[in-house]
């Protein structure tokens, strides 16, 4: 027997911590789409359809999946979601990728969605480019 084991409260607390995002992704520890980056925008599918224009019926979704759409319904970073939901971003992406992957979810780069608004030149990025390298 270990004296003083019961008044080691430190341990307890840790190993709360490391249960809760175990159990919130199921028991994985990466996602299952590596392209999510902390800039990835994010939207909520107002009217998702399969590849056969069928309505996507999600499965069930856990309370933090239900945030994330909520959340999601004006576009926003993996790094912000992380931050709304208070967990670890590989915890996050891990529910970010169930989410595009039910096809309830829209992930893009940043630059696809500047390059849509009309707000990207890539002469003046290149110029950019130049002349930092030239610092």
């Amino acid at each position: 027997m270990n004296p003083g084991w019961e008044h080691d409260d430190a341990g307890e607390d840790g190993a709360e911590s490391m249960v809760r995002p175990y159990t919130i992704t199921r028991g994985r520890t990466a996602p299952a789409r590596d392209d999510l980056t902390l800039i990835t925008v994010l939207t909520t599918v107002e009217d998702p359809r399969d590849e056969r224009g069928a309505p996507v019926r999600p499965g069930r979704l856990q309370p933090e999946h239900r945030r994330i759409l909520d959340r999601c319904r004006q576009p926003a970073a993996v790094a912000e979601v992380a931050a709304d939901l208070d967990l670890a971003v590989s915890v996050t992406k891990i529910l970010l990728a169930d989410l595009v992957g039910q096809g309830l979810l829209a992930a893009r780069a940043p630059i696809t969605v500047a390059w849509a608004a009309g707000g990207v030149d890539p002469s003046l990025l290149a110029a950019v480019r130049d002349g930092l390298r030239r610092l």
